[in-house]
């Protein structure tokens, strides 16, 4: 599936899409014509003026016009297709999504990740757990800051440590008030 998905040309695509495209009421008259037009004026040329004409003739019933377009673009090659393609999404975008190649485009590969998933998973923790690694990462930031020789803020942080039970456990206070007093000697 994923060697189908990742290497099928715009001219298989369109070839797949085909019978999707000229089936009844797909496209209307005026939405084939917009794309005929584009076709022919996208540089480098895709349909020159005689094919443009050719296939925006009323004479011709819209399947029959349509199909031989779709033929004809096949023929001239994967560039000209895939600029059908990039005429179809811009005039009929709700047509382009519906394709059946769009939507194996679209379906995913039991294989691969889904990122989205993967995403959810790394962050269903919640808030409590945000609230503990924030709190670590502040007390680490304050005590990295406290034991810098340049500040003056020990007796301040000192204070600040003994009253913080509720923070930190009374093993941690009680080792990190012994390293401030340590500090403070020094």
């Amino acid at each position: 599936m994923m060697l189908y998905r990742s290497y099928q040309s715009y001219c298989q695509r369109l070839q797949h899409d085909m019978h999707f495209l000229t089936s009844t009421s797909r496209l209307n008259e005026q939405v084939v014509d917009k794309i005929v037009l584009q076709l022919n004026r996208v540089y480098p040329q895709i349909l020159t003026n005689e094919e443009a004409e050719k296939f925006r003739n009323p004479k011709a019933s819209l399947q029959t016009r349509l199909s031989d377009l779709l033929k004809h673009l096949q023929k001239k090659g994967d560039r000209h297709c895939q600029e059908f393609y990039r005429a179809l999404q811009i005039n009929a975008e709700q047509l382009f999504n519906d394709l059946p190649s769009r939507k194996i485009l679209k379906t995913p590969d039991p294989t691969e990740i889904d990122t989205d998933k993967e995403q959810y998973m790394l962050n269903d923790r919640g808030p409590v757990f945000f609230l503990a690694c924030f709190s670590v990462a502040a007390g680490l930031a304050l005590f990295w800051y406290c034991c810098n020789s340049e500040t003056q803020v020990i007796g301040r942080a000192r204070r600040i440590l003994g009253f913080s039970p509720i923070i930190i456990g009374r093993h941690a206070r009680n080792i990190c008030m012994l390293y401030l007093e340590d500090m403070s000697r020094n």
